[in-house]
Parts: C-alpha cells; structure tokens; sequence
C-alpha cells in the first residue's frame, strides 16, 4: 500500500495535489483543476482544508523516487 506524501518532484505551492495525484495515479493537473473548482464553489473552505492537510501530511523522503509512475517530473 502505498503511503500519502507531499511531493517533492511534482510540486508548485506545496505539493499536495502532486503527492496526491501520485497516490491516486492521476494527472496532478487533473487534481490542481478540482481543488481550483471545488474552492471557488465553497467559499474558500477547500483552501483551509488544503492548508491544514499540508501541515499535517508529511514531505516525501529523498531518495523515494518511483521511476515506474509517469507522473513524476524531472
């Protein structure tokens, strides 16, 4: 089972939507669009959400680099 991390490859604020779109396999562009949508549509609860869970999901390892996941970015 693969463990939830901030990425540190694919990241643009702090790398929470990478980290998950990592996790899930999906597009981090895919999962950047849906946290844009979903925070203009509640008033900003999603940003507050987003920010607690960056202080609360860890920063990825070095070294934990998974070449098969075409989603990481060099």
């Amino acid at each position: 089972m693969n463990k939830l991390y901030r990425s540190r490859t694919n990241s643009r604020l702090t790398g929470l939507c990478g980290g998950l779109a990592e996790w899930m396999g999906f597009s981090p562009t895919f999962i950047r669009l849906a946290v844009v949508f979903a925070a203009l549509c509640s008033f900003g609860t999603v940003l507050l959400i987003y920010f607690i869970a960056s202080l609360i999901i860890p920063k990825e390892p070095y070294g934990n680099y998974d070449f098969h996941n075409p989603y990481h970015n060099y």
